[in-house]
């Protein structure tokens, strides 16, 4: 290994680098592990779970299983700083990289900017006034009617506990130019949603086409602001329009793609709560499903190519098969009673799922992978964003590897 100092930050590396040398450390320490890889199809940075993870020569989904990337790595110092929670991993072939290597510390409590207040924004917007006061230092709330911002903005402003009028975030309302003035920007827009009793089967994808217009308009925005904050995408179909801002935030005016938009980690995509709650609603009613409450694990986007596993010790493939057919369905079974099933998505994915975000706690989100944005538990930490690493048996491997790949073929 090859040590450096960069910056005032310890860095080392698998080959020598043209950068100032620095002594190897006696004991382990604040530490950044510079990678190299196509810094189009990885992230720029991350907390890694396997050292393994630091000598792959590309990220894809064996990082979720790091067993199935060869025989563990034996150094000492990168595993005791990995043990401790000081070692980060930065990607050095992305044009930004310097930037990475000492990221500032989030505020205790967050500015939230929410785009959209309809039927799942409003309900969100509800959750995060009750639930946030913690983490959140205020909500902006902006939409396409002045009329809906003014009457939200009213309406949250009236929630209150009697004689402790600062219980909760104050919500105001902000102008599109000033949309990414804050540390979270959630994109709730959505054009084109198929009406109740509509042939569509997947309505996920359905709109796909509209709100990806919307999406690469306000990632446009977000790389013209040089927004550094999380960027929170909560629209159907979640994890293809993560990808699509990522992609159109990195374009300049002539459409090459030069880095200088958000980094792949800054974005996430919240829909995976809401399909890991149905699936532990269906568990909590039929025995056979039991152990999903105890051992199981969703993957996955939030709609056709979910991926239910009831255990991954115990794992039955038919079983988390049909698990995985009731959770992905119970949509349907809410659109055939003639509603729109938006509260469990907007409470489960996006405001309870936010919020474990922002306290630093596992939640369920699509990160990027490898060149996609997949669902898995995950977190963010002092180090970065980690993912939860597990040996999964191969049946279940290759349902979330079929997944990916459809992912892929999307966008």
């Amino acid at each position: 290994m090859f040590w450096y100092s960069v910056d005032g930050v310890l860095c080392a590396s698998q080959r020598e680098l043209p950068l100032a040398s620095a002594q190897v450390p006696a004991a382990p320490e604040k530490m950044v592990w510079l990678f190299e890889r196509d810094w189009q199809k990885s992230r720029a940075s991350f907390a890694p779970t396997d050292l393994r993870q630091l000598f792959a020569g590309e990220e894809d989904l064996k990082f979720l299983d790091p067993s199935r990337l060869g025989p563990p790595v034996q150094e000492p110092l990168l595993q005791a700083a990995l043990d401790a929670g000081l070692l980060r991993a930065v990607n050095y072939a992305h044009p930004r990289w310097r930037q990475l290597l000492r990221p500032a510390d989030p505020p205790s409590r967050r500015r939230v900017n929410l785009l959209a207040i309809g039927d799942v924004g409003s309900t969100l917007l509800t959750a995060l006034v009750l639930l946030g006061r913690d983490v959140i230092s205020e909500i902006g709330i902006c939409d396409l009617s002045e009329k809906v911002t003014a009457r939200w903005e009213i309406e949250m402003g009236q929630v209150s506990l009697p004689w402790d009028y600062d219980a909760f975030p104050p919500v105001h309302a902000v102008p599109p130019e000033r949309l990414f003035d804050c540390d979270v920007f959630v994109f709730i827009a959505s054009k084109g949603i198929p009406p109740v009793g509509s042939a569509v089967r997947d309505v996920r994808m359905a709109q796909f086409e509209a709100n990806a217009a919307i999406a690469r308009h306000y990632a446009r925005m977000a790389r013209a602001a040089g927004f550094g904050g999380l960027y929170a995408s909560v629209s159907d179909p979640v994890d293809p329009l993560a990808k699509t801002v990522f992609l159109e935030s990195n374009r300049d005016d002539s459409g090459r793609f030069d880095g200088n938009g958000l980094f792949p980690e800054q974005i996430q995509g919240y829909g995976l709560g809401v399909m890991n709650a149905r699936a532990a609603y269906y568990a909590k009613r039929d025995p056979r499903f039991a152990s999903f409450l105890r051992e199981g694990r969703s993957f996955g986007p939030h709609g056709e190519d979910l991926v239910i596993a009831n255990s991954i010790e115990h794992y039955d493939d038919a079983l988390s098969q049909e698990l995985t057919r009731l959770t992905v369905g119970a949509n349907l079974e809410m659109r055939a009673l003639g509603y729109k099933p938006y509260v469990a998505p907007a409470l489960s994915s996006g405001a309870l799922s936010l919020l474990l975000t922002l306290r630093g706690q596992w939640h369920c989100g699509s990160v990027f992978l490898g060149g996609v944005y997949l669902g898995v538990k995950n977190r963010f930490g002092a180090a970065g964003l980690e993912t939860e690493a597990l040996a999964m048996p191969d049946p279940l491997f290759s349902r979330i590897q079929s997944a990916a790949d459809h992912l892929a073929a999307i966008v």
